[in-house]
């Protein structure tokens, strides 16, 4: 055994915070390592050591072996702790740590080697009698045999990239005339994401849920399941809720499906923290081994918050080769446990990622609420890197009791300054469905109505463009230096009254106001005449009573956009009228802009091609994810202004159409 004294960071973000925590706790010193894009990140202010080691590309930072391991040889460092994503999962990365001397803090090369590809998971797992779904693998990868074989499957079924992960190179594909596209794409992203297009073709469970086990093993052949987590909840197979207990597992299940993930661990003689992950037939019962994570999960804190545990405290003390201490009968579950991931993604717009600047974050006070993050107020979320913002997770004694917690939550905190996904997530947890555990994978695909969702109530925007309202008027007067004696608006024209308009979306709300004195208005929203006194104008805190109602609003501003929160609203984002209109605002008639800050993956159209409706044209990619830009309609391409590997703004023109 050898001591761990001081641990080199792979990683960035809230698993770097979460980690330095860990090693806080049990007096070890904890290096970071950033990237130009992360040099004010919470992280590095919060290890003891912090060593700038590139640029903002993964490649050049991040994913870069030769700059890591140099910085822990400089540096001092016993051991290395990859985090999850980036090289958590990397054989070789592991393989060479152990070369040099550096402590590995996850499993044996070996292990993060055969499950490294779902193909060679899949032969292990079937042959120590772990249920193994139908389909096919192989090294025959043209595209001749994986249709063939494909056919033979049926459909539907699923495409999966076997070096991949978080959903890259995955697609349903639903019937034969789908297939060879869809099979070119996912080879196409896969081999983007993780330098391997090789595929698995898997017979699609149409109604499943996605159950994962916890597992743990030691260097002394000893392992052992800490229970399930739920992750069914998902978007673009991303996760977006995870929750133990499962609301449909009964004690047989789980002890059935946990003695599969402890084989999986023996099998391959796993010596630290893990995941194995099944897909669950709700009609049947039934259940097949899809994956190990050879890594600590995103959602590992669901498991601490029920048992107590720290996981990557077991994981360094399994690295310094201690013998696990807790045996598999003392593991018990306490209550009940849920995350929601925020992310700064737009709901209303297929879950497209959003970028900015978080320009007030601010967490409430509620018992058993925890929060892993490494953003705080002036972060910016950059088109690098994943868009998650933060973990929130609830413990309580019941399920019924958390849920309540995390929707009171949700409505609380403050996250402004850019599109988030916090009223989604509070949406979902308004839907019985969810409160019932009655779901599958495909919830969010079969029953998130867009159009219903981005409904505001009529109350909700006057309350949003009121507050705006009185914003707007604080700092036009704080800003007067002349006739400050006259009252605020006052006109010559004593019946006339201010105005000011809003647009949320293509919808415009016109506003009439008279100031009466310091902080009293009258308040005119089409025929809805309102009194409202203002009480505080604190930035970003705002405080009014409206009709005798105090409401405590918090506005941030970015130009003409005000971003506003209050528990009533949510979060709405209000554009103030330009008094003349902008010139750069003016749409090109044909044009198709950048819905977001981009990588042109590639361009399938040039000048004078004759394109259909629905005709993809370009690929982009944005936070590790890729999106099609497809035709609106019939049409001849006039110009092509990007071209493959250029990075563009949100909004950039990137062709026309005539």
């Amino acid at each position: 055994m050898k001591s761990i004294n001081s641990i080199l960071i792979a990683n960035r973000g809230e698993i770097a915070s979460r980690i330095i925590r860990t090693c806080r706790k049990m007096g070890i010193k904890s290096i970071a390592v950033f990237s130009d894009a992360d040099s004010e990140g919470l992280f590095v202010e919060q290890a003891d050591l912090a060593i700038h080691i590139g640029e903002n590309s993964p490649s050049a930072s991040y994913l870069d072996q030769d700059k890591i391991i140099g910085a822990a040889k400089k540096h001092g460092a016993d051991a290395i702790h990859p985090g999850y994503g980036f090289l958590s999962e990397n054989a070789d990365f592991a393989k060479r740590c152990e070369d040099e001397g550096i402590i590995f803090i996850g499993p044996n090369p070996a292990a993060i080697e055969a499950m490294g590809s779902k193909s060679n998971a899949k032969s292990i797992m079937r042959t120590h009698d772990v249920p193994v779904i139908p389909g096919f693998q192989g090294e025959d990868q043209s595209m001749d045999r994986l249709v063939k074989e494909a056919k033979g499957i049926g459909f539907p079924l699923l495409l999966k990239a076997t070096a991949g992960g978080g959903g890259k190179g995955m697609r349903i594909v639903l019937k034969a005339a789908e297939l060879e596209n869809n099979i070119a794409a996912s080879k196409r992203e896969a081999k983007s994401a993780f330098g391997d297009d090789e595929l698995i073709i898997e017979k699609y469970i149409s109604k499943g849920r996605h159950i994962e086990f916890q597992i743990f093993g030691d260097k002394h052949g000893n392992a052992i399941h800490i229970l399930e987590r739920e992750c069914t909840i998902q978007r673009r197979y991303q996760k977006v809720l995870e929750e133990s207990p499962s609301p449909v597992l009964n004690e047989e299940l789980r002890t059935t499906m946990g003695d599969a993930a402890v084989k999986a661990a023996k099998a391959l003689n796993y010596d630290n923290a893990g995941t194995v992950e099944f897909i669950f037939d709700d009609t049947t019962n039934d259940f097949f081994f899809l994956e190990v994570n050879t890594r600590l999960q995103v959602e590992h804190p669901v498991t601490e918050e029920i048992t107590g545990l720290d996981l990557v405290e077991l994981q360094i003390e399994m690295a310094e080769g201690k013998p696990l201490l807790i045996t598999q009968e003392q593991v018990s579950g306490n209550g009940y446990a849920i995350e929601a991931r925020l992310y700064a993604e737009d709901p209303s717009n297929d879950f497209l990622p959003a970028t900015g600047v978080v320009q007030l974050w601010d967490v409430p006070e509620v018992e058993g609420l925890r929060i892993e993050t490494a953003i705080k107020s002036g972060s910016e979320i950059s088109i690098h890197y994943d868009p998650m913002i933060a973990k929130i997770i609830i413990w309580d004694k019941s399920r019924s009791s958390a849920h309540r917690k995390m929707a009171y939550t949700l409505k609380h905190l403050k996250c402004l300054g850019l599109t988030t996904n916090q009223d989604f997530l509070l949406h979902l947890f308004e839907q019985p469905a969810i409160h019932n555990g009655d779901y599958d994978t495909h919830y969010i695909k079969n029953h998130f109505d867009v159009d219903s969702f981005k409904q505001n109530s009529e109350e909700q925007l006057e309350l949003a463009a009121i507050a705006c309202t009185l914003l707007d008027w604080n700092e036009r007067n704080q800003r007067r230096t002349l006739l400050r004696s006259l009252p605020s608006g006052w006109r010559s024209n004593r019946y006339a009254p201010q105005k000011v308009a809003f647009y949320l979306g293509d919808e415009e709300i016109k506003i009439q106001y008279t100031a009466q004195g310091d902080n009293h208005f009258d308040i005119q929203i089409d025929d809805n005449k309102r009194s409202v006194y203002l009480n505080e104008a604190n930035n970003p805190h705002l405080s009014f009573r409206l009709d005798g109602v105090l409401y405590q609003a918090s506005i941030t501003q970015q130009g003409n956009k005000y971003f506003v929160h209050h528990p009533k609203t949510g979060n709405i984002t209000l554009h103030k009228k330009e008094r003349f209109p902008s010139k750069a605002n003016t749409k090109i008639e044909g044009g198709y802009e950048s819905p977001m800050p981009s990588q042109i993956i590639k361009v399938l159209v040039k000048a004078g091609q004759e394109i259909k409706a629905d005709d993809p044209l370009m690929i982009i990619s944005s936070m590790k994810m890729e999106n099609t830009i497809a035709a609106e309609k019939d049409g001849t391409v006039a110009e092509v202004y990007a071209e493959e590997g250029q990075n563009v703004k949100a909004g950039f023109l990137l062709l026309k159409i005539e």
